[in-house]
């Protein structure tokens, strides 16, 4: 009997086939973040680098509700906040954001932004997440926090220090704003945001019933290297994927 090897992200023969893999993954991740109630009017964006036009991502219109949101529906914007495919308006906090970590991170493909409920509860704090959980591993010493806040960003300037302050991090908890997450592929970003917001979710849940117990460094560093690795993020959005495609397969057209 052969051994069953654990799943691997794919690689492609054409560029197309890239572009399109990376835009159904995009157009899924909208209907899950609209599944988990992240929409939060008009706020919130995922965005994911074209594989061939590096200085361009794709990105949700503006004011579109994730839940109804196709590939088709998807716009290409480029680092100047043109829109090069599409014929809906582009979000601007969604460019200014995203454009700066686009060029900041050329080690990231993907990045994710929403203003989620307990995201933005914990980031009134102003605190880093403590290593309370085996999943609240996944972010030790592996986030950030961007402690100020200045209105909507509207302006590239502070989209700049949101990514200069991420440095080499793959999350950030925006002061009074709420959550951001990188990834080298749309998997991981959003994963990566979805089990943020449960951590932030487990941490003012653990602190509103008492004083709860933190995971010893030597340990969080352990479970980190299990589980927050690129790979790992990657794989643990497979089933979520799935799940949304076999429910919503519209979300391809």
């Amino acid at each position: 009997m052969s051994e069953l090897s654990v799943p691997t992200p794919p690689t492609f023969e054409c560029i197309e086939d890239e572009r399109i893999h990376r835009q159904q993954r995009l157009a899924a991740a909208f209907r899950l973040f609209a599944r988990y109630g992240f929409d939060e009017g008009v706020a919130g964006h995922i965005t994911v680098r074209d594989p061939e036009l590096l200085d361009c991502f794709w990105v949700n219109p503006f004011g579109m509700y994730f839940g109804h949101i196709r590939v088709s529906d998807l716009l290409l914007v480029n680092h100047k906040g043109e829109v090069v495919k599409g014929h809906k308006p582009v979000n601007t906090a969604a460019f200014a954001i995203h454009s700066q970590i686009h060029q900041a991170r050329p080690d990231m493909n993907a990045a994710a932004h929403a203003h989620s409920l307990y995201g933005k509860a914990w980031s009134t704090l102003g605190r880093l997440l403590d290593p309370l959980t085996q999943d609240a591993c996944a972010f030790y010493e592996d986030h950030v926090l961007f402690n100020d806040y200045n209105g909507v960003v509207l302006d590239p300037q502070e989209g700049k220090r949101i990514a200069e302050t991420l440095g080499s991090k793959k999350a950030a908890i925006l002061r009074n704003h709420g959550l951001l997450t990188v990834g080298n592929s749309v998997d991981a970003a959003v994963w990566w945001f979805i089990t943020l917001e449960r951590s932030c979710q487990a941490q003012l849940i653990a602190e509103a019933a008492g004083n709860p117990m933190l995971i010893p460094p030597e340990t969080a560093r352990l479970t980190f290297s299990q589980i927050g690795s690129p790979l790992a993020g990657w794989l643990s959005f497979q089933s979520l994927y799935e799940m949304i495609l076999r429910q919503e397969p519209d979300l391809l057209d």
